[in-house]
């Protein structure tokens, strides 16, 4: 009969009914949850196991199935990007569409324009936190938890990836109003469709789970930026920065291919569906290349990069104190809690009402989206110069007319977007729906740049000189490298300045960008400042232990024996039926460790939670008298940390073996367990002021 694992609960209804002499009644209470733990829809998950058995039979001779189901991340991810920007583009059609007919209305048109946007924020809020809890946000703090070695289940369930689709499709199609992006959840949606095709691979291979799954999870963060964007490169290196704390270099070429798979296959989608003549950058620009910047006008990205960092630390400032004032504020609080809809629609219709076209979204660029956005600030014209030229007849895009309005200039509307953008932006990055925060501010340092290159270009007309030679100031040159310098301020990474040059095709300004990136976050990291994705792990108290370390570098050098803490889950060696049924019902750990007796301390081995089940079940069937030794055969302890090693030994042995826990000895003697969730524990209570962080 097939084990089952079985609660304590069940356990102590079962050693009744031995006391009792009622094994066979026991043996049907079994069987009957043996039945009701079995899967549902079993006939469909044998025909899907059939048919992965008959490719797997199929490829094996040419391939093996995990490079296979590789390029089918890839592709799947990109699909479903591909059919999420088709979607979103349809609702934004639908809201331009309705806005634009209710013209000469202005009361209409400013209903129009705000309830449309709450609406959807309040769907996608009432719809996700229905299906599951944890679908709000970004995601990627998590999946950085999960990559380190923690386990969160939940987090790549199935209805997770659901209710995830159609939030961040409905935060998505709110538009420029609400101001979020796509790529964080994304790499979640993307780890989670991983997770699943490896178990559809695991299952038709006939192997169990095990250590393969942290690649592919890797893998599929590559994915998630790849399908996003059309940009591999950038992908993988963003996989290797946020995400994964120990990169094992075996993962790499998974990770490359399955990313070149999701940008190709994205690139083609769009080519079918009529976006793109070919395969070519999502943001195409046409900047000279015989001379697209004077030597000269590398001080000036040098400044850029400053002017983003500090930039960069006033908005991580302003977004660590919104989310310590949201979980520390008892009213907020209460209705994050309990009105969750109301509290999206709420700051929905604020954010909507401010951006209104016919109101203050007059000098912010209101009716452009995301994309036309970034495409207008990215453009080689002098804004500033057209717009005083009144001969110049509007001719194709006329995108950089939206931030020349009647009655105001370029400079204007470049300086409200970016005041007024800066707290909203934190504002919105409170609402608790799937939404990404990496485009809108990688927009937003685009504007930074923007206003640089155009007040440069303005205060040199004629351009500028060296060597005999005269080169006109390139505003959209400096707009791209300030979407990569703030970008990366925020994240504490150097990806952007790769995915920015892959964006556009554009590799004439390689060296200004990576330098104002350099630079930017040279200054965004000083004085051990948390990054956007650190802050969030904190508020959150997720068991990150590197976000911690980050702000308290001297955590690194505290011993284990300062800290770590004697287990009370401890069996001995001739321990009996007795002591282990009490223990499986006082803890819910999965592996317990075995010592020779208490007095001696001396660790012997562990035991599984499972085993220990096994052990009571066969007490059940009539072996009264034995003992734990002559039952269990202990796992050996391969690895054993020593009270003299520290938090950073201590997180860099758990992160590279991918173990859940290992134990800490001294001469022998157990002194304690090291878990993710018990190192946690210990940066929290030792991040105070005495140690002077």
């Amino acid at each position: 009969m097939k084990e089952v694992q079985c609660g304590p609960e069940r356990l102590a209804e079962y050693m009744r009914m031995d006391e009792e002499n009622s094994v066979t009644q026991a043996e049907e209470m079994l069987m009957v949850s043996n039945m009701q733990s079995r899967k549902p829809c079993r006939r469909s998950r044998s025909m899907v196991k059939e048919c992965m058995q008959r490719i797997q039979a199929a490829v094996s001779s040419v391939v093996g199935l995990h490079w296979l189901c590789y390029v089918a991340l890839g592709v799947l991810t990109a699909l479903l990007s591909f059919c999420m920007n088709f979607t979103v583009a349809k609702l934004l059609r639908a809201h331009q569409w309705l806005y634009s007919h209710l013209e000469g209305h202005a009361v209409l048109q400013f209903l129009c324009w705000t309830l449309y946007p709450t609406s959807l924020c309040a769907l996608s809020t009432s719809f996700s936190h229905s299906i599951c809890p944890y679908s709000a946000g970004s995601g990627v703090p998590e999946v950085r938890c999960m990559l380190a070695g923690v386990e969160l289940p939940d987090y790549l369930s199935l209805p997770h990836l659901f209710a995830k689709v159609v939030g961040l499709t409905c935060s998505l199609a709110a538009g420029s109003t609400i101001f979020l992006g796509k790529v964080g959840p994304f790499v979640h949606l993307s780890t989670m469709l991983g997770a699943y095709l490896y178990r559809l691979c695991a299952s038709a291979a006939s192997v169990k789970e095990g250590k393969p799954k942290q690649e592919i999870l890797v893998v599929s963060a590559a994915v998630g930026v790849a399908s996003c964007f059309g940009a591999p490169i950038s992908g993988v290196l963003f996989s290797v920065e946020v995400m994964g704390t120990h990169y094992a270099v075996r993962d790499y070429y998974p990770s490359v291919l399955a990313a070149a798979s999701g940008a190709l296959a994205f690139h083609l989608l769009s080519v079918c569906g009529g976006k793109q003549e070919t395969v070519q950058a999502l943001f195409k620009t046409t900047y000279s290349t015989n001379l697209p910047f004077q030597p000269v006008e590398i001080l000036a990205f040098a400044v850029l990069g400053l002017l983003c960092g500090a930039v960069s630390c006033l908005y991580l400032l302003c977004h660590r104190w919104i989310l310590q004032f949201m979980r520390t504020n008892a009213i907020l609080s209460k209705i994050l809690a309990t009105e969750r809809v109301l509290y999206s629609g709420g700051v929905a219709f604020l954010l909507a009402s401010i951006t209104f076209p016919l109101a203050a979204g007059h000098f912010m660029a209101a009716k452009l989206s995301m994309n036309q956005l970034l495409s207008s600030l990215l453009e080689e014209t002098q804004w500033y110069v057209v717009s005083q030229n009144a001969s110049v007849q509007a001719t194709g895009d006329t995108l950089w007319q939206a931030w020349s309005p009647s009655g105001s200039t370029v400079y204007v509307t470049l300086g409200v977007f970016l005041l007024m953008k800066l707290w909203m932006l934190v504002l919105a990055c409170t609402l608790p729906l799937p939404a990404g925060y990496f485009m809108p501010v990688f927009i937003y340092g685009a504007a930074v740049g923007r206003l640089l290159g155009e007040g440069l270009a303005h205060a040199s007309t004629n351009g500028v000189s060296s060597q005999g030679t005269a080169c006109a100031i390139n505003p959209g040159g400096y707009a791209l490298a300030g979407a990569a310098a703030f970008s990366g301020a925020v994240t504490h990474t150097l990806s952007p300045a790769l995915l920015a040059l892959e964006l556009t095709g554009q590799h004439t300004h390689a060296v200004p960008v990576l330098l104002a990136t350099l630079l930017a976050n040279a200054l965004a990291r000083s004085r051990h400042r948390p990054s956007f994705y650190d802050a969030i792990a904190i508020i959150k108290k997720l068991p990150h232990p590197p976000s911690l370390l980050r702000t308290c570098p001297k955590l690194l050098s505290v011993p284990l024996r300062q800290v770590v803490r004697v287990p009370t889950a401890v069996l001995e060696s001739q321990d009996g039926v007795t002591s282990v049924q009490q223990l499986l019902r006082s803890s819910t750990e999965r592996m317990f460790p075995v010592v020779d007796s208490h007095e001696s301390g001396v660790l012997l081995g562990s035991v599984s939670r499972l085993q220990l089940e096994a052990f009571l079940h066969g007490h059940r069937h009539g072996r009264l008298d034995k003992k734990l030794v002559d039952q269990c055969s202990f796992q050996p302890v391969k690895i054993q940390l020593s009270t003299e090693a520290t938090i950073k030994q201590a997180y860099s042995v758990l992160g590279a073996v991918r173990e859940q826990c290992l134990f800490v000895t001294e001469r022998g003697r157990l002194a304690g367990v090291i878990t993710w969730s018990e190192i946690n524990r210990i940066m929290e209570e030792r991040h105070i002021p005495t140690l002077n962080c």
